[in-house]
């Protein structure tokens, strides 16, 4: 079904900033070893905005940090949506482009074969730009200036629409729970990219409406990160995943100084954080939320077990879930977690997903759990479990696991999961691979599951 953008054609009863500007001197990004005052940055993103198609909508397909936000913001400025597909896979660019007809694709490369429609951003002078700002750009609040894609870990990406207001309220809980530990001023590092919604408000939101700098590269290798940490100044806060952090414990690579650690996107696990906090000497934060309802909670991991709520945010436990109340909400969410809250209402503890909750032979098991003793093989260093379409006679569906685990085969992986689960819970089948099908952030879609599943079965 098409999409009305009718909202970009009427004025909003009330307007925001489209970036923090307390100086147009301040730092914005670190971009090839150089500052990029707020200035300079909204030089290029009107420069940018000038050359865009008229359309509803832009599949915003850049790569470099620094090149997202300039698009970000021209599209926006242009009264235009940012199409954020969960990957930038053509299969999945041309599902979004043909759910939102007359739209066009926006990147910094020159892609082959590039989507249809494909506009190429401009070259971006790394020299300071002329001329005095006039006057800070003003965004309806209203706007819907983006619309972000579920990663399709639990089937099939759905849509969920962002207006300016409920990103100014988003990132206000993540900026006051940053500053509460590394204080008013920081850089950010981000190994994930722009156009996840974790992604978005940790290197996208902070750096336009927080007055934080950010270093313009997505670096995926630990020498990567380290560079990266080292063009930005202290102190530094590193904006990552568990499966990358994994990665840099493991590395033993040394790190600049860090103020802290940010963790999204999967459970984390105490046992790294513990570690991740030794090695580089800075505490780590795992933020929850979601596509749906953007970041509302956090805690130290090492530390707590409980999640702490953002102010003014409220949750509701439901039979099939959980209902979200919170500032960045036009309506309350309901998520599929299950959790919960302590006696005032300010703090939960997760107790799993009624999507994952596994009912056997009258016992009962979560697929996460499963998926923690799976982790904690020794020789296993990366898994999951999940279950498999369609069910048995009874309605029973089979459990099948993938573990990545060089030095064990299939039948020492199972004889050791036999020791720490019931089992009626063993997975059948249970497949060694190289590697997990992981996208950007760290996630596994279910698609990419059954599909490396169905190859295995094919090629046996």
């Amino acid at each position: 079904m098409a999409i009305v953008y009718d909202t970009f054609q009427r004025e909003a009863p009330q307007r925001l900033a489209l970036l923090h500007a307390d100086t147009p001197a301040r730092v914005l990004a670190w971009r090839d070893g150089a500052p990029v005052s707020a200035a300079q940055f909204l030089g290029h993103v009107r420069q940018v905005a000038a050359t865009l198609p008229c359309a509803g909508a832009a599949v915003n397909l850049c790569e470099d940090r620094y090149a997202f936000l300039v698009a970000f913001c021209a599209i926006v400025l242009r009264g235009q949506t940012n199409l954020l597909p969960s990957s930038r896979a053509p299969q999945a660019v041309d599902e979004v482009m043909a759910a939102h007809p007359g739209c066009y694709a926006l990147g910094e490369q020159a892609l082959d074969p590039a989507p249809t429609g494909y506009h190429r951003l401009p070259a971006l002078s790394a020299a300071p730009l002329d001329g005095e700002v006039e006057s800070w750009p003003q965004i309806p609040a209203d706007q819907v200036v983006a619309i972000g894609y579920t990663s399709g870990s639990t089937g099939v990406p759905t849509a969920n629409f962002k207006t300016w207001r409920s990103f100014h309220a988003s990132n206000a809980g993540n900026l006051s729970m940053l500053r509460s530990a590394v204080g008013d001023r920081f850089g950010v590092i981000a190994t994930v990219p722009p156009q996840h919604m974790y992604g978005m408000e940790m290197s996208v939101l902070l750096p336009l409406l927080g007055g934080v700098g950010v270093h313009a590269g997505r670096p995926f290798f630990p020498a990567d990160v380290a560079s990266a940490l080292a063009g930005v100044p202290e102190p530094r806060v590193l904006v990552t995943t568990p499966v990358h952090l994994r990665a840099l414990v493991e590395s033993g690579i040394a790190l600049p100084p860090l103020a802290a650690m940010v963790s999204a996107t999967a459970p984390m696990p105490t046992e790294l954080a513990q570690a991740a906090e030794e090695r580089f000497g800075a505490p780590l934060l795992e933020v929850f939320g979601s596509t749906e309802t953007c970041v509302f909670a956090s805690r130290r991991t090492t530390r707590e077990a409980d999640w702490a709520l953002y102010p003014d945010v409220h949750l509701h436990p439901q039979p099939d879930g959980t209902q979200v109340v919170a500032p960045q909400l036009e309506a309350a969410r309901l998520l599929a977690d299950i959790v919960s809250l302590s006696a005032d209402g300010r703090t939960f503890r997760l107790r799993g997903r009624q999507a994952d909750m596994l009912e056997i032979a009258g016992k009962r098991a979560s697929l996460g759990d499963l998926t923690r003793r799976l982790l904690a093989i020794p020789g296993v260093e990366d898994g999951v479990v999940f279950q498999l379409d369609g069910g048995d006679a009874l309605g029973v569906h089979r459990i099948a696991a993938l573990a990545v685990a060089p030095g064990l085969d299939e039948h020492a992986i199972l004889d050791a999961l036999r020791r720490a689960i019931d089992p009626v819970f063993l997975p059948r089948p249970l497949l060694k691979v190289a590697v997990l099908p992981r996208n950007e952030t760290g996630k596994l879609p279910r698609a990419a599951l059954l599909e490396l599943l169905a190859r295995h079965h094919a090629h046996a």
